[in-house]
């Protein structure tokens, strides 16, 4: 019998390859050779989720009514959680009703929302270095990705006035992200305002990815982006349980904000998923609720390792900001090397995994970004095995 042609289509072949799709095989490639690998590439928690949480969880999967197809909005209850802990968190009221929306994970939303909003040609604002879902997301509603550079002479914040105006008649929908991934950076109430201001004058939804706001240091706490005044007028914040309670394969996050966008986003996800399994929000609730000694005890932990590797890079003369937020370090190469290069140099010299900065955008290069995602010891012994490399 004939094989028929399969052909990819051009949304597909015009996929970057997926970053951490390709970390992932020089993994398994070095795990193959034996290889005593210490990964500081991608950002999973190493630490268990807590146990309260998993003991809901327990509970939970043996309901029957849990078994069957979940509400696609989210459960009201898990709803409610969140507009208890976004209101003891940042003394922001949201209406569970129609200001909160469950997600399978934050990615999936943020994959998802602009095939509410985007047609064809449309511009969707993307910050880089960044999350590669940014640009995908846009690729995959038909967009163009605008680029706006990260750097460090401007904190790692875009540049709004640098956005030509002929890009702005276009532009529908921006991604922004603090505490940010890679860079580690943060935002002030004065970036908010201008972000909100500039959402407000031309048009655009403003997509606030907000994963990382609970890992923080030296009791510095982020804003949430819905604390400024006019926020809830122009866009939405998304955010995730998987890096605040270790539950990155438990798969649930929220979105929250503008009610028209999140029911936009809604009718993306009643057409292409079920929602989330209801025993997973019901620990999700359990999650949102646990008491801030225990997840002080997490942020103490990537604290330690902060410091250990900061310490430990700044002595061998590295470019590297201490982070305020985030569990990673954002790092410059050192002469004579491109992100690619050193990170080839640590896998086959040391031994050790990284992320080059320029899988997130070509305003990346010239960085690696280092995860604090490996216990005490194996971040002094990394620290151990750069130097002698260096």
């Amino acid at each position: 019998m004939k094989k028929i042609s399969i052909e990819l289509a051009k949304r597909v072949k015009d996929l970057p390859p997926y970053l951490f799709a390709a970390i992932d095989k020089m993994k398994q490639n070095a795990l193959g050779k034996g290889v005593d690998l210490i990964d500081l590439s991608i950002g999973d928690p190493d630490l268990p989720t807590p146990k309260h949480i998993v003991n809901r969880m327990k509970k939970a999967i043996e309901s029957p009514m849990h078994h069957r197809y979940p509400s696609y909005e989210g459960m009201l209850s898990f709803r409610q959680a969140v507009t208890d802990w976004y209101k003891m968190r940042f003394n922001v009221s949201l209406n569970p009703e129609n200001e909160v929306l469950s997600l399978i994970g934050s990615k999936e939303g943020i994959g998802h929302v602009p095939l509410a909003f985007i047609n064809p040609g449309d511009v969707v604002l993307v910050p880089s270095p960044g999350y590669p879902v940014y640009p995908v997301a846009a690729l995959f509603a038909g967009g163009k990705s605008h680029i706006m550079p990260l750097i460090k002479e401007n904190n790692f914040l875009p540049d709004l006035k640098a956005i030509p105006s002929g890009i702005l008649k276009k532009a529908k929908l921006m991604f922004i992200n603090y505490p940010n991934n890679p860079t580690s950076a943060v935002a002030g109430r004065n970036f908010y305002k201008e972000i909100i201001s500039f959402a407000a004058e031309h048009n655009i939804i403003v997509c606030h990815d907000a994963a990382y706001s609970e890992i923080y240091y030296d009791n510095q706490k982020p804003l949430s982006f819905l604390q400024i005044s006019g926020a809830k007028e122009v866009g939405i914040e998304f955010h995730s349980l998987s890096k605040t309670y270790n539950m990155t394969g438990w798969r649930i996050g929220f979105a929250v904000g503008n009610a028209k966008v999140l029911a936009g986003l809604g009718k993306i996800k009643t057409n292409l998923d079920s929602g989330v399994f209801q025993a997973v929000q019901e620990a999700g609730i359990e999650a949102l609720k646990t008491k801030e000694t225990v997840l002080k005890k997490i942020r103490d932990t990537y604290q330690e390792r902060r410091d250990i590797l900061y310490k430990g890079l700044k002595e061998m003369g590295l470019e590297v900001e201490k982070p305020k937020a985030t569990f990673y370090l954002w790092v410059k190469v050192p002469q004579g090397f491109n992100s690619t290069t050193f990170v080839a140099n640590l896998l086959n010299k040391a031994c050790l995994l990284a992320t080059p900065g320029n899988g997130f955008g070509t305003p990346g290069e010239g960085y690696v970004r280092f995860a604090l995602t490996v216990s005490t010891t194996k971040t002094k012994e990394a620290v151990n095995r750069i130097s002698k490399i260096l």
